[in-house]
């Protein structure tokens, strides 16, 4: 997890995911260091008119669109501004993106289920990949990081918590494991999202531009609603566990609304090592990328004198059960991680198309997990067939809701 590349070249980079967040803010990373990375293949889903903007900027020699139409129109936008980058459509070309034998590194920054093919491809192709996509993980932890490990793969977390997790441990853990270096347990922050005083009985009437209007984050609307719910706590929990080889009981998941301490680790000898910095993603991107170096990202330093205060909590799961559902469901293990995942990018989808409740998320997720049977994560097969089936009944679930 902690190999590195040499930098006395330039590094080749594919980003899934361009026209995201956390793809617009690598290109920013990457805009600071033109001699250090390179571009090779940009990858969105259908903002055309930003993804023209990057192939205009960066001159990728490949862009990814998953449909044919859209891909045709890139392609004609780009000729007519003489951009000569090949537009290609479809899943088999984002993994062909992926792995492509040109490629040093993979920004893995599809939302979703729908990234973790393309960023498998880059594993099994021995990339550096830079792993924003935590559904990857909680969808096939055991077969992901398998996959890490046979075919010689680095992989580093975007993900700012798991990123600051990476940077206060040592560097020996990955060989070691956490147990055997003195560390008690990991602490994983959440700011509590827009509605951590909210009341609970206003929880039924929030609207999904509510949802979306995070305190500290700029962030997608489908993460925006997920930090609302704090689902997305669970499912960087879920990635926690895999990423460091611990369970649910090494993890404390705690309420850090400035979010400026990114996560902490606990050393037996009453140590607490934390990760500090301004909210802004560009840190742990430009870290990952430079890893085991230090590059500029564009991010202001810590100013300690205009920080009032640090404050922590504890979760309610009375608040967020979403959080509760995801620790529940990585520690029942096989597929239920998937089946949580799916149900919940159903659940919120219906959410911010305004037909179900906000507080109809967990209700979709809990029974979507109470009525799909378990069964063990063993091939990739099995977990993208938990996936439909959970995506399937939870369609369903909603249907019965609005009926």
């Amino acid at each position: 997890m902690s190999q590195s590349l040499p930098h006395n070249s330039l590094q080749h980079i594919t980003i899934l995911g361009a026209t995201g967040s956390i793809g617009t803010s690598t290109l920013d990373v990457l805009a600071r260091h033109p001699d250090k990375y390179q571009v090779f293949a940009l990858t969105a889903n259908r903002n055309i008119e930003l993804l023209i903007e990057q192939c205009q900027q960066f001159k990728p020699q490949y862009a990814v669109l998953p449909e044919q139409a859209l891909a045709q129109e890139l392609q004609q936008s780009l000729a007519a501004k003489g951009i000569d980058t090949q537009v290609l459509w479809g899943q088999d070309q984002l993994e062909f993106v992926a792995s492509h034998q040109q490629v040093d590194t993979v920004m893995a920054a599809i939302v979703g289920a729908a990234g973790l093919l393309p960023t498998l491809a880059a594993v099994k192709a021995g990339k550096k990949v830079l792993l924003a996509n935590k559904e990857a993980l909680v969808m096939s932890g055991a077969i992901f990081m398998q996959a890490v490990k046979e075919h010689g793969a680095t992989l580093l977390p975007i993900d700012s918590e798991h990123n600051a997790i990476f940077q206060c441990l040592p560097e020996h853990f990955v060989e070691q494991g956490i147990q055997s270096c003195g560390i008690k347990n990991i602490v994983l922050t959440g700011s509590g999202g827009p509605f951590l005083t909210k009341p609970l009985d206003e929880f039924s009437a929030i609207t999904p531009e509510q949802a979306c209007a995070h305190p500290n984050w700029d962030m997608g609307r489908k993460i925006s609603v997920d930090s609302a719910t704090m689902m997305n706590k669970g499912l960087e929990l879920i990635e926690a566990c895999w990423l460091f080889d611990v369970m649910p009981s090494d993890i404390d998941v705690v309420l850090h609304p400035q979010s400026i301490i990114h996560s902490m680790v606990r050393y037996q000898d009453g140590s607490v090592l934390a990760q500090m910095g301004n909210p802004d993603m560009r840190t742990p991107i430009a870290h990952a990328l430079a890893f085991p170096e230090r590059i500029e990202a564009g991010v202001d330093a810590l100013d300690f004198m205009a920080i009032s205060q640090l404050t922590f909590d504890k979760p309610c799961y009375e608040r967020y059960p979403c959080l509760k559902l995801a620790a529940q469901a990585m520690q029942q293990g096989g597929n239920a991680p998937a089946r949580l995942n799916a149900a919940n990018e159903i659940a919120v989808q219906a959410f911010l198309d305004e037909q179900i409740r906000f507080t109809d998320i967990a209700l979709v997720i809990q029974q979507t997990l109470s009525q799909t049977a378990y069964d063990k994560a063993e091939t990739l097969a099995s977990v993208l067939e938990a996936d439909r089936q959970a995506r399937q009944v939870a369609e369903t679930i909603i249907q019965e809701l609005n009926s």
